[in-house]
């Protein structure tokens, strides 16, 4: 299984590998904002208590809160 993007530090980049099961409520969510299989992000910002996220994909920033980030399954690059 992979990481959860909550494991990653600023700065470190990392690649979509897949979503955990029961993530329909914001599997289009993340599907429309580029958040696809294969996808290659960089951790822009932690907010202090870790929600949220900002993640910089494909050429543009994007905050994803703790329920939505702990949907996908990443890999470090």
């Amino acid at each position: 299984m992979g990481l959860s993007l909550r494991e990653m530090e600023v700065g470190s980049k990392g690649r979509v590998k897949g979503y955990r099961e029961g993530a329909k409520p914001y599997l289009d969510k993340l599907l429309s904002m580029g958040l696809t299989i294969g996808a290659e992000f960089t951790v822009s910002r932690v907010a202090p208590l870790g929600d949220p996220v900002e993640l910089n994909v494909r050429g543009y920033n994007i905050s994803l809160r703790k329920n939505e980030a702990e949907i996908l399954i990443v890999e470090r690059r």
